[in-house]
């Protein structure tokens, strides 16, 4: 694993003046205030809110997030969220192309899905975060022929346009995932891993009945269903077990007729999206967290309940290995069966369970969100210097 081996603001400073990086322009498809913002609309807003708080003049651009205004500034850098979930694309590139943002000395570009074609069209330092790859997603969220043409440009159309770019992802297994089937270059990828906020923090108390957390959107690929068929499983060796899911987004409505049709709003909740305050009340209340996720850049809700002493059972995913450390922190499980069995081990054995516990914590210590903002960072850095020292010669 490639990282930063320094972590403060000052660092980041010092890179961006002898890059000569000031000005630094961010293309993703979806803001933090997106009713269906996730990790990655997470991970985006942290890491540019410290760039920002180093001295760097920030703007990112967006599609339109419902309610909220056209433009805006939060945590020291500005917003533009203009056009639709496919127009932000075209109309994204050709605003840079205009130079309707403003200055641009890098550019940072985050491939979702479906990337802004960087390398066709921008000059300059610039790198692409990619968390992980969509694959089989493309089937459980969009209509057969567009999946079909999602998957296609994926996997075959835009990676060798990519294979010279700086590419930056959230863990060893998903920098596998980007060579295996992306075919990207492997020295052309930086592993930064993603931290944890210091309010995540164990306070010694747990629910009084055997309680599994989920959090993440609400969608088909995180496969909350899945999670609840388990239980139904889990509650016939532990009849008290209750599951809270965490989140929101378009999937909800099939979860909660699929709560009603097992008779089981008695000991599922589906709470939406809640407070921090409330989460983090979760996370510490939680015998242990869960996700049935198919596709994970990091699973960063399984290292904020890992801060919080809390062990995780997940699906043995790229981005769950490195976000579980396997029989330290959690379990990790290859299929269906064994996520039963490991739901209902961690649930009934205290001693397996105060063991993930204290590994959880052990695991969920080594990451802070200084030292992941400069080694996302650096990439960018190393890209500016490089151009410089070619101009040189």
């Amino acid at each position: 694993m490639t990282g930063p081996r320094a972590s403060s603001i000052s660092d980041i400073s010092a890179l961006a003046e002898e890059a000569g990086l000031r000005n630094i322009h961010v293309l993703a498809w979806r803001d933090l205030v997106d009713i269906e913002a996730g990790g990655s609309e997470v991970h985006a807003a942290k890491i540019i809110s410290i760039w920002a708080e180093a001295g760097l003049d920030v703007t990112m651009r967006t599609s339109y997030a419902q309610g909220h205004p056209y433009e805006g500034v939060r945590d020291g850098y500005r917003v533009v969220r203009k056009h639709g979930r496919f127009m932000v694309f075209p109309t994204a590139v050709l605003a840079e192309l205009a130079g309707s943002h403003g200055k641009r000395d890098g550019l940072v570009e985050i491939w979702n899905g479906v990337p802004f074609l960087t390398p066709l069209w921008a000059t300059g330092p610039r790198v692409t975060w990619i968390h992980h790859v969509h694959r089989d997603m493309w089937e459980m969220v969009l209509e057969p022929p567009l999946a079909k043409a999602g998957k296609f440009f994926e996997h075959r159309i835009a990676p060798p346009l990519y294979r010279r770019t700086p590419i930056v992802t959230l863990s060893e297994s998903s920098r596998h995932e980007l060579i295996d089937y992306l075919g990207l270059r492997p020295e052309q990828i930086s592993v930064v891993a993603v931290s944890i906020k210091k309010r995540f923090t164990p306070d010694g108390g747990k629910a009084a009945v055997p309680t599994v957390v989920a959090v993440g959107r609400v969608m088909p690929s995180k496969r909350f269903d899945e999670l609840i068929t388990a239980m139904v499983e889990v509650r016939r060796s532990v009849p008290e077990a209750t599951l809270v899911i965490v989140g929101d987004g378009y999937e909800r409505p099939n979860l909660e007729a699929q709560v009603e049709a097992l008779d089981a709003g008695s000991w599922i909740r589906i709470a939406g999206k809640v407070s921090d305050d409330e989460l983090l009340s979760l996370y510490r209340q939680a015998w242990l967290v869960a996700s049935a996720s198919i596709a994970e850049g990091w699973g960063m809700t399984l290292t904020e309940a890992a801060a919080c002493g809390t062990p995780a059972v997940a699906s043995d995913i790229a981005g769950h290995r490195d976000a579980v450390s396997d029989g330290k922190s959690g379990i990790l499980t290859p299929d269906a069966r064994s996520f039963v069995e490991a739901l209902t081990a961690v649930l009934t054995d205290a001693s397996l369970r105060s063991q993930l516990s204290s590994g959880a914590l052990e695991h969920a210590a080594t990451l802070t969100w200084q030292a992941t903002a400069y080694g996302t960072f650096a990439p960018l850095a190393a890209d500016a210097l490089s151009r410089k020292r070619g101009r040189r010669r």
